[in-house]
């Protein structure tokens, strides 16, 4: 094995921040002078629940989340969130509506259905998945207790230009995927939920950003791990949470202050997705899964059609240093994910690479 790192294009667990591995490699057999490591320490213990306070007083600051908005650091995935999202809001109607633009708003939509009417308010599935339904496309239901969307498909490469409108209707949003990637009001939501393996730190935790008074309205099967007001009453802690996760969240979310906060953030997604963008419209060969207007600046899918040249294109990308390049199985081709973590110039050199291939076949 090469001790050089190479550019990781994975859809997640993605790459982090050198500097956030850095620091909890120098960190990892004695945390700060306290003798031991963040992984041995009690969650209950001082120098642990300041470090708790810390990520969770850092993620505030860095997404501005208003006063009557509660985080909680919890485990089970974005996917445990498919149920539990409806186990605690569907009841108020007993009605929830559903974008169903991806394979995981559409495992979301699955989920509901067993716990109330779940309506489906649009769907890009007749087109593959490569767009996202517009405003006026949205079948709206006014006594929905939520709308639930996905803000990014990691799997077919499209990210929500826009903030749905649904007037009194609470937003629930999934953004496992581009959470951290650009300023959002965070006061236009009811729920924002993400698995942190692609943005924010290792697989293990989950962030939730809820507004207090939709917690407590559970229905009452609910187990109770998964009741938003007991994790709230806790203090993210009824249980053991994933205290080494939460420890890497708050060195990433350092790295992300460091570079110029969300807005940072934001510009070096425009410049890495414009580049590649611009390297795959230019070439003869490869040609991308998403509409334009539809695509996502954090997963960027495209194929050339032939198998066999989709295989070769992985197989050399990953000799040059590029890897985790082969797209999901249900798309097939090629996915380059440029997360927040991803270098410019690890861009540049798979546009140089891109093009290198386009001419050579």
């Amino acid at each position: 094995m090469s001790d050089q790192r190479v550019y990781n294009f994975s859809a997640g667990p993605s790459m982090l921040p050198l500097s956030a591995l850095e620091r909890a490699g120098s960190e990892i057999t004695n945390y700060r002078g306290c003798g031991m490591s963040v992984m041995e320490m009690s969650h209950r213990s001082k120098v642990f629940l300041q470090i708790f306070q810390e990520t969770q007083d850092k993620l505030r600051r860095l997404m501005q989340v208003p006063d009557g908005y509660q985080i909680l650091f919890l485990q089970t995935g974005a996917s445990g969130q498919f149920s539990m999202v409806p186990l605690n809001l569907i009841g108020r109607t007993g009605k929830a509506d559903y974008a169903v633009t991806g394979n995981f708003a559409g495992l979301a939509f699955q989920e509901a259905k067993k716990y109330g009417q779940a309506n489906l308010a649009a769907s890009s599935q007749d087109a593959g998945f490569s767009y996202i339904p517009a405003q006026d496309q949205l079948k709206l239901d006014s006594q929905a207790s939520y709308f639930y969307y996905c803000a990014n498909n990691t799997i077919y490469g499209t990210e929500w230009p826009y903030l749905p409108q649904t007037g009194e209707v609470p937003l629930v949003c999934d953004m496992s995927s581009n959470i951290l990637s650009a300023p959002v009001d965070v006061s236009k939501y009811g729920v924002i939920f993400a698995g942190a393996q692609k943005n924010m730190a290792p697989a293990g935790l989950t962030v939730v950003i809820i507004r207090e008074d939709l917690a407590g309205h559970h229905l009452p099967f609910t187990p109770l791990m998964m009741e938003y007001q007991t994790m709230i009453d806790k203090q993210s802690m009824y249980n053991t949470p994933p205290c080494w996760c939460i420890y890497m969240l708050g060195l990433t979310l350092d790295w992300v202050e460091a570079n110029g906060g969300l807005e940072g953030m934001e510009r070096r997604k425009r410049l890495r997705a414009g580049m590649l963008y611009d390297a795959l419209d230019g070439s003869r060969l490869f040609r991308c899964h998403a509409e334009k207007g539809s695509r996502s600046g954090m997963n960027v899918t495209f194929r050339t059609g032939s198998e066999e040249l989709d295989a070769k294109f992985v197989s050399q990308a990953a000799q040059a240093g590029f890897v985790n390049l082969k797209g999901h199985r249900k798309v097939g081709g090629m996915r380059a994910s440029i997360y927040n973590a991803m270098p410019v110039e690890g861009v540049e050199k798979l546009c140089d690479f891109i093009r290198a291939f386009d001419k050579a076949n």
